[in-house]
Parts: structure tokens; sequence; C-alpha cells
């Protein structure tokens, strides 16, 4: 594997969970908390990074990430419990 990937759910103020993908997840929610990343976050912190999962390759994470997003909200909160 070259450079590892991860998915992260973030949590945002009214308990929204955005689902995203990264190589770097500190950096990344450091974005996210400066408004520097993802529009669907801005204004909506604090934030709060609720989950990221084991590092893959990209192509899993992508894979990964898109299946999430599919998921109702109960089983995010459920992914969330398990870190």
């Amino acid at each position: 594997m070259d450079t590892p990937w991860f998915v992260y759910l973030i949590r945002t103020r009214q308990g929204h969970l955005y689902c995203g993908v990264t190589t770097n997840v500190s950096r990344r929610f450091a974005q996210h908390s400066a408004g520097k990343g993802a529009r669907a976050l801005r204004g909506k912190g604090p934030l709060l990074l609720a989950w990221y999962s084991e590092p893959m390759e990209k192509r899993a994470a992508m894979q990964r990430e898109w299946e999430i997003k599919q998921w109702p909200k109960e089983r995010k909160e459920a992914l969330c419990l398990q870190q």
C-alpha cells in the first residue's frame, strides 16, 4: 500500500454527520474546523471528529465513503460508537 487513506465522520453542532476521505485525519479535521474544508461544514462548528477508519488503499476508502453516505443516520451513529 502506498499512501494510507482514511474515511472519517465529523459531527456538527446540530448533530449532523459529515463523511469524507483523507490521507491525514488530524490535518483534514483542522482544515474543516478552520472553515477551510467542505462548504457543508462551514459555520456549523464547533465540530467533533466522531470516527475514522483503519488505513486502507485509496480505492477502498472511496468505496467505503460512498457506502457510508448511503446509510441511515442510525447506522452511522452505531459506527461512531465502535471507536
